[in-house]
């Protein structure tokens, strides 16, 4: 579990279901992120997110508000993505349930995943990647630290070719202690 001044990461339970159901199915949470998910790709996303913890001693967390528990997004780490320059690195991640966008919530657990992923992990950079179109998360990874590798931007192998979410920018931050 981690926990900030408003929110609570945590493992996410069945109780969360519908919550992240909810997310999944909404077709302005999911524009830069893919394809909305039927209830059975939403629990199968979430069984393949709780089995990195298992392998990996990471993953991604259900986020609540501290003041009434009330599920807003899922945000965590994981492994980067098979196929893509960031395999084999450890990627950050959110989502957020349109309610709570604008609020600094997605901000606010980034960081907090940050922080636990320095302390807890030996990566020497946390990478995220996005749409090349999504500028919203661009400009909240700008705001974590992150910079852009141009280098490292890449077609995504998980989307169609006429897909305009295929074309994917990457962002990363090294190490704090590596940068001194």
């Amino acid at each position: 579990m981690i926990e900030t001044q408003r929110l609570i990461l945590r493992p996410p339970t069945g109780a969360d279901r519908a919550a992240l159901h909810a997310m999944w199915a909404d077709p302005a949470v999911m524009a830069d992120l893919g394809p909305v998910k039927s209830p059975a790709e939403s629990d199968a996303t979430i069984a393949r997110h709780a089995s990195y913890g298992a392998r990996h001693g990471f993953g991604f967390h259900l986020v609540e508000l501290r003041e009434d528990r009330a599920a807003i997004g899922f945000c965590g780490l994981k492994p980067g993505a098979e196929g893509t320059p960031v395999e084999g690195e450890v990627e950050i991640g959110w989502m957020l349930a349109r309610p709570w966008w604008g609020k600094g919530y997605a901000g606010e657990a980034a960081r907090a995943c940050l922080a636990w992923g320095w302390a807890k992990t030996a990566a020497s950079r946390i990478v995220a990647i996005t749409a090349a179109r999504n500028l919203r998360s661009q400009v909240l990874m700008e705001r974590l630290g992150m910079a852009r590798r141009p280098g490292d931007d890449f077609i995504h192998p998980a989307f169609a070719a006429d897909d305009p979410l295929r074309h994917s920018v990457v962002f990363a931050i090294e190490r704090p202690d590596a940068i001194a």
